[in-house]
């Protein structure tokens, strides 16, 4: 067996943040497949609800590859993996297909019998929503991949992760982290407004953080009370292109509008850390808020590991 295949058999999983940004997602797609992608791998499972950063994720993780039906709504046709021709010299070597769409054209069999030919032909094939194909392909992924408020990393064996494990996690925390961007944007909305508009951002857990060079000269708890007072409200939050979105008449510049809830006041238990956090190394200083916030909220327990008995 190849080392780059030995080395790779005791790993289980590995969980990150799910970066809201669709460049962070590509950086973090590229980042996966240099960690965990092996050569050997043929067949590549992705899960997450439509709008979840699938796509970037697998533009980062394969560069150039050619979506079939990608966030910006281009459709390929006909669809590569079903003309397969593996006697050319120039056919793809990796092959992608949504199976949700796709299901809307093709039967699930005929789909299964592509993707199986595809790997029997030494073909690489990476498949979003696999887990409505998994049941009738009976044949699970080299690398699957669940994206919801983390993006959970694992190479199942005979023994799993079952790839609805991996949908039951994922789509069970997806309303958490579109939650979460919300409330970011709304905050970022709001400071913009009082002029202050140079941040970058990170992630917590159930929330987000805002990086400032310098100490921002505004009071944290009127923050809080403003976005509260915006939650109330019940404003509509939309779409509008690949960079903005729109909170009730503003428009406001997005790198994620499609991670969004419908409206502000679906934000719940929203709170902020009432002081500026300074990281002592970088000399950054952090704005925190978290959504589903339960009780006093404390920075160290934001992104503490509960053990289970």
């Amino acid at each position: 067996m190849p080392y780059s295949a030995r080395m790779q058999q005791s790993h289980l999983y590995s969980v990150y943040f799910a970066p809201r940004g669709l460049t962070r997602m590509a950086d973090l797609g590229m980042q996966i497949a240099q960690q965990y992608l092996s050569p050997f791998d043929k067949l590549i499972g992705i899960i997450g609800e439509a709008g979840s950063g699938k796509s970037m994720l697998v533009k980062g993780m394969f560069p150039g590859l050619e979506l079939t039906n990608d966030d910006e709504g281009v459709n390929v046709r006909p669809l590569p993996i079903l003309h397969l021709d593996t006697g050319a010299f120039y056919s793809p070597h990796t092959y992608h297909l949504d199976i949700r769409f796709e299901s809307a054209f093709t039967q699930m069999w005929q789909l299964k019998d592509a993707i199986l030919e595809a790997i029997d032909a030494g073909k690489r094939v990476v498949v979003e929503h696999f887990d409505l194909i998994y049941p009738i392909l009976g044949v699970n992924a080299h690398l699957l991949i669940g994206v919801g408020s983390e993006i959970i990393v694992t190479r199942p064996n005979m023994f799993g992760p079952e790839p609805q494990d991996i949908a039951d996690s994922v789509f069970h925390t997806i309303h958490d982290r579109k939650m979460a961007h919300s409330a970011e944007d709304l905050c970022g909305h709001i400071l913009e407004s009082h002029g202050i508009n140079r941040f970058t951002h990170r992630d917590v857990k159930h929330g987000f953080i805002l990086v400032f060079d310098e100490k921002p000269n505004i009071d944290l708890m009127a923050l809080e009370m403003d976005a509260k007072a915006a939650i109330q409200m019940d404003l509509p939050i939309s779409y509008v292109d690949d960079k903005h979105i729109s909170i009730g008449d503003d428009i406001y510049h997005c790198t994620g509008p499609r991670m969004h809830i419908g409206s502000t006041g679906d934000i719940k238990n929203f709170a902020l850390l009432h002081e500026f956090m300074e990281d002592p190394i970088t000399k950054e200083y952090y704005l925190v808020g978290v959504v589903s916030s339960k009780g006093e909220l404390r920075a160290n327990d934001l992104n503490r590991i509960h053990v289970e008995d």
